[in-house]
């Protein structure tokens, strides 16, 4: 199983380390000869409209919309996290519009407003995710087809999945935290030998529905 990055910007090479602390390959990906036999993908951190232009000018929009379409896992972390939302607040464009939620770009204010905080995950089990936030968005709706992960002590939501789409306002791998990617992996595995309840499942590409 290999499991790629995209490495146009931001924090891809710690995804690629977290990966191997796993035991997965993963594989750069600039270009979309890159994504040929990847099981999944990760969208890092980073600046969000840097990486759509990237996204773009290299030819990566439609090839990352078609293997989602095709059941496999895709996961952002925030600046990922916004570019797989389908609506972004302020009317901004959306880039690759897999994932039915409203996010709101630089939620917490400016860099030297970063935290880190413990963040109950209950589907990765008892033991909270310590989540550093770096300029981090937030989720403002969810359609009833996303599935609420993780919520900060004040309700805002910061981590959920649709299908096969996994998305964090926070960066996991920048905290040695392993278990979403070990989601991630396990989510892969099932797209590539698919059976009951795997995530093979064609991604809808109905627009959205009603807030929750």
């Amino acid at each position: 199983m290999r499991i790629g990055v995209l490495a146009l910007q931001g924090a891809f090479r710690e995804h690629l380390d977290t990966l191997h602390a796993i035991g997965v390959e993963g594989v750069r990906v600039r270009e979309p000869a890159d994504l040929d036999g990847v099981s999944g993908l990760i969208l890092p951190g980073g600046e969000s409209t840097t990486m759509r232009q990237l996204i773009e000018r290299w030819g990566l929009r439609q090839p990352i919309l078609e293997l989602a379409e095709r059941g496999a896992p895709i996961f952002g972390t925030c600046a990922g996290m916004i570019l797989l939302a389908r609506e972004i607040a302020g009317d901004e464009p959306p880039t690759l519009p897999v994932l039915d939620v409203t996010v709101e770009r630089n939620a917490f204010g400016r860099q030297l407003d970063s935290f880190e905080a413990e963040v109950p995950v209950p589907i990765l089990g008892d033991r909270p995710v310590h989540a550093v936030f770096i300029r981090a968005p937030i989720i403002e709706r969810t359609s009833p087809e996303v599935d609420v992960l993780a919520r900060l002590d004040d309700g805002r939501i910061v981590a959920v999945r649709e299908r096969n789409i996994l998305a964090t306002a926070f960066h996991p791998e920048l905290a040695g935290e392993t278990r979403f990617h070990r989601l991630m992996a396990t989510m892969a595995a099932e797209h590539d030998d698919p059976g009951e309840g795997s995530g093979r499942r064609p991604h809808p590409t109905r627009r959205g529905r009603p807030a929750r």
